[in-house]
């Protein structure tokens, strides 16, 4: 189990360095350049150099990326150009709303996805089978950037129960939650419904039936047991797109998070920022994809053991 981590961390080491060295050319390439945005197109030839170089941008980019990876390896994410401030102060302050948003999308997409996937896989070929389906397959199909705003029209400026936007206690929670849980819910529906398909033509299901089991207890605690073995990897797969910080709902509900974040410093052209930003949201990424496969090498021995031979 020990060789099967270290395996898994030192791939995930590789796949990090090569998203830091990615996005810090793509950054560095694209239009724009920050010292306009922060001066202005009316400023001076030689106030433009003089910031450029205080700030470092007048340097070869190759050494640009050398010194971004040497205060890396010394835990230095640098300074915003334009708040001054020190990005681990930024992200610390907007960590726990991505996490609370993501934490809560997942909740969510539990409620609605057991029992949707349940309900479907017993009752197959049913009409609660293709409505449930239906659902899930509406909820799959409508992306976020539609389906934030009609939850803000219906429920907020038509019925008024919930906040338009912002982060204002636990009501401002709702929709966003609800944008990025649908999405979820229905990914892992159709999941927990093709999983349990196969589970209930086992032979120990048989037998438990054959026991005199009611067939609630077969359902939940011999089938649903042995489903959620596949659907773990999709959970954390999914898990770590939303600590990512579902940068179009965060954006759509002004929610305060590392989403917001993002796009606010690529709009200003804030380089150190949206390197931290990116650097966050794909550590977060593989880290929960190396607890999902601890997780699952654990239920499962067969995978460490076929992964270490």
């Amino acid at each position: 189990m020990l060789n099967y981590i270290i395996s898994r961390l030192f791939s995930a080491f590789f796949v990090v360095l090569g998203v830091i060295i990615l996005v810090f050319l793509l950054i560095h390439l694209i239009p724009g350049d920050p010292v306009e945005i922060m001066l202005g197109e009316s400023a001076r030839p030689a106030d433009r150099d003089l910031l450029r170089a205080a700030l470092g941008l007048d340097l070869p980019i190759h050494i640009q990326l050398w010194n971004y990876l040497s205060g890396l390896f010394t835990l230095d994410l640098g300074t915003s150009i334009h708040s001054h401030r020190p990005i681990t102060s930024i992200l610390v302050e907007r960590i726990p709303a991505t996490a609370q948003l993501a934490l809560f999308s997942l909740l969510i997409a539990i409620i609605i996805a057991v029992p949707l996937g349940i309900l479907a896989a017993v009752k197959k070929g049913s009409a609660w089978d293709h409505l449930s389906m239906g659902v899930s397959l509406l909820g799959l199909s409508i992306p976020n950037f539609w389906m934030g705003p009609i939850l803000i029209l219906v429920f907020s400026l038509w019925l008024g129960l919930f906040p338009v936007s912002g982060k204002d206690g636990f009501l401002s929670l709702i929709l966003p939650a609800l944008t990025l849980g649908t999405a979820m819910a229905a990914i892992l529906a159709r999941m927990i419904r093709s999983t349990m398909l196969e589970i209930l033509h086992e032979d120990y299901i048989r037998t438990a039936r054959a026991k005199g089991l009611s067939e609630t207890v077969v359902v939940t605690r011999h089938a649903l047991s042995n489903a959620l073995l596949p659907v773990i990897t999709i959970l954390g797969l999914q898990l770590g797109t939303l600590l990512g910080g579902a940068v179009i709902t965060e954006t759509v509900f002004s929610w305060p998070g590392i989403g917001q974040l993002t796009i606010d410093a690529i709009k200003s052209r804030d380089y150190p920022v949206v390197q931290a930003c990116v650097l966050l949201i794909s550590l977060s990424y593989v880290i929960v994809n190396i607890c999902t496969d601890i997780v699952y090498a654990a239920i499962d021995p067969r995978i460490r053991i076929g992964d270490e031979n």
